[in-house]
């Protein structure tokens, strides 16, 4: 595996950290292909800089909550695979995901059951539908949460998806070890994107808050989590196997 020839795949890459993600890894000398569920102009758009970063760029739609339709996705990602003459994914970064703040008392049977839908079986039956194209040696990461390891109120179905993720990770590096395949965690803290309605950017309460608990004393931007996906997915980095990384500026230390 080489750095001339990795395709890295970025569920929900559209904006926020996946196009970042998708930008970064790009400027390290990946193809890129991305998925969007319903921004397709945005995505277009990061095709766009991908390209204009020298590298080849696909975007796909698929909506992470529909695992029925993961097969068709597969093969439909393995015959544009075929067009750019390679057989395979050398990374797989699984961050599509939206917030869901809600008390306990107030968290409702469908919001909880949708939290499932996209943050665990999602991850968890494209990953699945995705193994055969994953190449010996690949990487996988997949995206967690500060959220997993402390407690602030109004987070806790999502919370609990997360920490199943940590789960699934360490069973994935268990389980395809004998293929050379890592598989990691990467648990951003507080960064101020669109995500969850863009509280942190937007909420000057929310971002006074996150800049009190962060030792560097300011939420996450976009900028500091590429480099990280860059180097959890490198092909250099591949002794670095189950484990949560987490970028967060120090919260809650």
């Amino acid at each position: 595996m080489t750095t001339s020839s990795r395709v890295v795949l970025i569920t929900g890459g559209s904006r926020g950290l996946g196009r970042n993600a998708a930008l970064a890894l790009a400027g390290d000398g990946a193809d890129i292909v991305i998925t969007y569920r319903s921004q397709a102009d945005a995505a277009a758009e990061v095709v766009q800089q991908v390209q204009a970063l020298g590298r080849r760029a696909l975007a796909l739609p698929l909506d992470v909550a529909d695992s029925s339709a993961f097969p068709a996705f597969a093969t439909q990602l393995r015959d544009a695979l075929q067009q750019w003459g390679v057989s395979g994914l050398q990374g797989l970064l699984n961050n599509a995901g939206e917030g869901l703040y809600a008390p306990i008392a107030e968290t409702t049977e469908a919001q909880f059951d949708h939290a499932v839908a996209v943050h665990l079986k999602g991850p968890y039956f494209l990953t699945q539908a995705l193994l055969p194209l994953i190449a010996d040696g690949g990487r996988i990461l997949n995206v967690s949460s500060g959220l997993a390891r402390f407690s602030l109120p109004g987070s806790s179905a999502y919370a609990m998806m997360k920490g199943g993720i940590e789960v699934f990770t360490r069973y994935l590096a268990k389980e395809l070890g004998a293929r050379g395949i890592t598989a990691n965690t990467l648990a951003p803290g507080a960064i101020e994107t669109d995500f969850g309605g863009g509280r942190v950017r937007d909420d000057a309460q929310m971002n006074a808050m996150v800049s009190s608990i962060t030792a560097l004393g300011r939420p996450g931007l976009p900028d500091d989590i590429g480099p990280v996906v860059v180097a959890l997915l490198s092909p250099s980095t591949g002794w670095v196997n189950a484990q949560r990384v987490e970028a967060s500026g120090g919260m809650f230390v």
